[in-house]
């Protein structure tokens, strides 16, 4: 296995790419751990990043961990999404850490600026997340190196505290500044990059703590795609298009219930069955008059059409009025709605990001 210096926390944004290139110019060889989960996360662009940034990137899966810390509530509350930014950060630094001795590696570095982000970035927020994540004497955070005490990196030499730097605040004009003198052009624009923070994401989620026990990485995965209708703790996807439908298909476990249109183009609904959700006959023929009214060709006829109905491997046709009113109450609903609901399973933390 290849060693390494350091060992970089990477979301292939703009801060994770100047401050692990402003080590790597040091002579340092580094190792960027890319974190994946349901919310965040893009390891099918690894290796384009690799290529166009020139820095070895890894992919680490945190997602059950992730999920874990969400289910027994973030100490550290959550903005006015679902982000726990403070505990994610916390998260991301103790695995990290738990990484070094495997890649010989002798400190962590992140792309932290202090006072950028009002929750996790203020100094008081640096100081709890190194504490909390075991880092401290091991962690630098580059962009910000030289308003903050020296680390032992530094004091050491082994990193050169005057090719660090002094940026801080909410302006991003420093950063810009040093992408171009590092030949950077082509780099995403600032961004949240996690679901969490999206309201119109964080309210497919909001349901599945309620009900989901224990909620898993499969379930959010679920909650990424097409439509979402719920009804107390009956759930519904749905298909937007064949892209998601095919996902929907891939994502389908054994005892999912599967709605398809028989004869015409129409979404794809798959049900997955939660505790206390009772998908008895009544309620599946609710849900497939639901998934009948998205098929255009299904509702011109004006009268009845069949549905497939695939439950622990059995198929049958169900015939169903296309119908957009759930008797069931099945609806999409909006975040708004969920605040009570999210406000009662998490605290939220004032100083959002």
């Amino acid at each position: 296995m290849k060693r390494y210096d350091a060992l970089a926390l990477f979301s292939g944004g703009l801060d994770s790419i100047l401050a692990a290139r402003t080590i790597a110019s040091q002579g340092l060889s580094i190792l960027c751990l890319h974190f994946v989960s349901p919310f965040f996360g893009h390891p099918d662009t690894i290796e384009t990043w690799s290529a166009k940034y020139g820095l070895d990137i890894a992919p680490i899966d945190i997602g059950n961990q992730f999920i874990a810390m969400m289910a027994a509530g973030p100490a550290h509350g959550v903005g006015k999404g679902l982000n726990p930014c403070v505990d994610c950060k916390i998260l991301m630094l103790s695995h990290a850490r738990a990484l070094l001795g495997e890649y010989g590696a002798k400190f962590l570095l992140t792309g932290e600026v202090k006072g950028q982000r009002p929750m996790s970035q203020r100094r008081d927020a640096l100081d709890v997340i190194s504490r909390q994540a075991n880092v401290r004497g091991v962690l630098l955070r580059p962009l910000c190196a030289r308003t903050l005490k020296p680390t032992p990196m530094e004091e050491s030499g082994l990193v050169d505290r005057e090719r660090l730097h002094n940026f801080g605040g909410r302006t991003r004009q420093p950063q810009f500044a040093l992408a171009r003198a590092l030949g950077i052009a082509d780099y995403p624009q600032p961004a949240g990059g996690c679901k969490l923070t999206e309201f119109e994401s964080a309210k497919r989620y909001v349901p599945l703590f309620r009900y989901a026990k224990p909620p898993r990485v499969e379930d959010f995965t679920l909650a990424n795609v097409g439509r979402q209708f719920w009804r107390g703790p009956r759930w519904l996807a749905m298909g937007k298009d064949q892209a998601s439908n095919d996902t929907l298909t891939a994502l389908a476990e054994p005892r999912d219930i599967l709605l398809d249109l028989t004869e015409y183009p129409s979404p794809l609904g798959l049900i997955r069955e939660l505790p206390g959700a009772d998908w008895n006959e009544a309620a599946i023929l609710d849900a497939a008059a639901l998934i009948a009214s998205y098929a255009p060709k299904a509702v011109a006829t004006g009268g009845p059409v069949k549905v497939t109905v695939t439950r622990e491997g059995v198929t049958r046709e169900v015939s169903v009025l296309p119908s957009r009113v759930s008797a069931l109450g099945l609806r999409d609903i909006p975040w708004e709605e969920t605040i009570p609901v999210k406000n009662a399973l998490f605290r939220e933390n004032p100083d959002d990001d």
